[in-house]
């Protein structure tokens, strides 16, 4: 006989330490299941945690569905697993219960849709497996053999790189954040993208195991990156270079160090993120020897999809006057539309 499993809202007030014991020993989880990745969500973007737990009859939990209710005047509403996330999906048993219970939060809250990005996939959803990318590989056993691991022509740019009298630092200093958002700024500002608030970044920074790494040249920071740490994976998850990276190389020096980084930290893995399909970053990542996956995500909706890649036609006129615009007007206007993006 099947054990029933029941589903129902977890408050994280009082749940998060059990659900993120479950996270932690599940697997397939991600730093993007984990309770405080939602709680740091909600407060540094205002966008409300939803977080699902699937649980059998005795109590333990079986599954769990963390999702972020996701509003914005520009882009709509929906139910994302999770917000700011590119995973997060069903994690664990009760993918049934877990995404009918979803499905009926969003009628319930007014969201005419839900997205999950990756996890189990819920069977009769929208399944999306060619819009985005992911790159991922083990780290190398020291400096010497991570170059090896490179490709020729990538490998050649990491020498070069070396050869450049670059400084790098690390840490979570409120210092080390606060310029690692300004680098961070520049950078999304360039590809013509509103950047999310600095307010994010240090909740995700103060709740989760996360540090900066950052490039400097003469002392002044050229590019950065602020990584999350979890079950022997580091992901530098939002990085970037001002002005003056490319002619430094600094983005190749950057991530070779944080490999010897991750290294140094106990980490084994390299989660290279996400890029969106015949890209230019998904063609960087590829040629820096990680070889592409399809990311699998899942949508039900009650109409038009929510739609926030900036790839989109509709966007190709906003995101060309957003690269026009000055930095400091883009800094003051972009975290407002960027919370909504979710």
């Amino acid at each position: 006989m099947t054990e029933s499993i029941g589903v129902r809202a977890a408050d994280l007030r009082h749940d998060a330490d059990r659900i993120a014991a479950f996270v932690t020993e599940t697997p397939g989880a991600t730093p993007f299941h984990l309770p405080a990745w939602s709680m740091a969500v909600e407060v540094g973007c205002g966008q409300r945690a939803r977080y699902l737990v699937a649980e059998r009859g005795n109590g333990a939990i079986a599954g769990v569905l963390p999702l972020t209710e996701m509003r914005s005047p520009l882009f709509g509403r929906a139910l994302v697993s999770t917000g700011f996330g590119v995973d997060g999906g069903i994690l664990g048993e009760g993918v049934a219960p877990l995404a009918a219970a979803a499905w009926t939060l969003a009628q319930r809250i007014g969201c005419p849709g839900v997205e999950l990005r990756g996890g189990a996939l819920p069977e009769e959803w929208d399944v999306d497996a060619d819009s985005y990318l992911g790159f991922a590989r083990d780290l190398a056993g020291d400096d010497a053999a991570e170059l090896l691991a490179i490709p020729r022509k990538q490998r050649a740019e990491v020498r070069r790189a070396l050869g450049i009298d670059l400084e790098v630092v690390t840490g979570e200093t409120p210092a080390l954040l606060r310029e690692h958002h300004r680098i961070y700024a520049e950078s999304v500002r360039n590809l013509g993208t509103p950047v999310f608030p600095a307010r994010l970044f240090r909740e995700v920074a103060g709740r989760l195991d996360a540090d900066v790494l950052t490039v400097r040249h003469e002392g002044r920071p050229v590019a950065s990156v602020l990584s999350l740490y979890f079950d022997g994976t580091v992901y530098p998850y939002w990085g970037g270079g001002g002005a003056a990276a490319r002619a430094l190389r600094a983005n190749d020096r950057m991530y070779f160090a944080l490999m010897a980084h991750a290294r140094a930290r106990g980490a084994t893995r390299f989660d290279f993120g996400r890029s969106k399909t015949g890209t230019g970053a998904a063609a960087f990542k590829k040629n820096w020897g990680f070889a592409p996956m399809p990311r699998h995500y899942a949508t039900r909706s009650a109409g038009p999809r929510r739609e926030v890649n900036p790839l989109n036609p509709k966007y190709v006129a906003m995101v060309a006057a957003w690269k026009r615009l000055p930095l400091p007007i883009a800094n003051r206007l972009g975290p407002w539309i960027a919370r909504g993006l979710g």
